[in-house]
């Protein structure tokens, strides 16, 4: 049995996996000043109310962008599974990163583009484009030979909406979902359909640019994951498939290859 951890910036999730098969998943809130003893309390509780025993965890691997968080995480498994997780990097993924310098790319993103192409791409030798909804919106090419070539980051959905609300004094807090029309006939509608129709343009439109400037771009399969993705994949023609545990699939994949070799 094996504990996929993924610390993101808005959320920690966790999957448990038996060989290939998602068994259980939990998403947590990140909190930077949560405690190797908080943490473990939270998971190991998580653990009793799905009857999972924490003896049958034999391997943990940890993917981080909360520096703070990455110590203590690992200390948990330490302490509360007796296990040291094996901790991915961009150098330690088994995928050829371009990115310039090549640590500076989130881990996240790494991971992301070995499931989507071990998944979509490897046999047949067809590049990948993977859009993750995250705190930040990013969108990650991956060659037909298997490389991360690089991306491009925005301003995740949530932002730009808390952005919306906090430096213009007379618009609304606003949940983010599909308007009525994209002519909005109310602020609230107005700004949901510049929130949701906004993005649906950008990601057609930066996939598209992506697409013009990869190799064999038009044969590109574009995969969609994070919290808005099941939202906002079907108003775009460029995404193609919806995988939400796209992350926690990588995570298993790049173990499973560790463990191989």
């Amino acid at each position: 049995m094996l504990l996929a951890i993924d610390v993101g910036n808005s959320n920690i999730v966790l999957g448990v996996f038996e060989g290939e098969r998602l068994t259980e998943s939990w998403r947590l809130v990140t909190m930077r000043e949560r405690t190797a003893d908080e943490l473990g309390i939270l998971i190991t509780h998580l653990f009793e109310r799905s009857r999972i025993d924490l003896a049958r965890v034999d391997g943990i691997i940890l993917s981080s962008v909360v520096p703070p968080l990455t110590g203590t995480m690992e200390e948990m498994c330490e302490r509360y599974f007796e296990k040291r997780p094996l901790t991915v990097d961009p150098a330690n993924t088994g995928m050829p990163v371009l990115y310039h310098p090549p640590t500076d790319v989130g881990a996240d993103r790494v991971v992301n583009g070995v499931a989507a192409y071990e998944t979509f791409g490897r046999a047949t030798s067809m590049p990948v484009i993977v859009v993750d909804f995250g705190t930040a919106t990013t969108f990650d090419a991956i060659s037909k030979a298997g490389e991360y070539l690089g991306g491009v980051i925005c301003p995740g959905i949530g932002i730009s909406a808390d952005a919306l609300f906090q430096r213009a004094a007379r618009l609304p807090r606003v949940d983010v979902r599909k308007p009525p029309s994209v002519i909005g006939q109310t602020t609230v509608t107005s700004m949901q359909s510049g929130l949701f129709f906004g993005y649906v343009s950008l990601v057609d439109g930066i996939v598209a640019r992506m697409r013009a400037e990869l190799e064999d771009g038009d044969r590109a399969l574009c995969v969609a994951t994070g919290g808005m993705a099941d939202v906002l994949a079907g108003e775009t023609t460029a995404i193609q498939r919806v995988e939400k545990d796209l992350t926690l699939q990588g995570l298993r994949m790049i173990w499973a290859r560790k463990r191989s070799s």
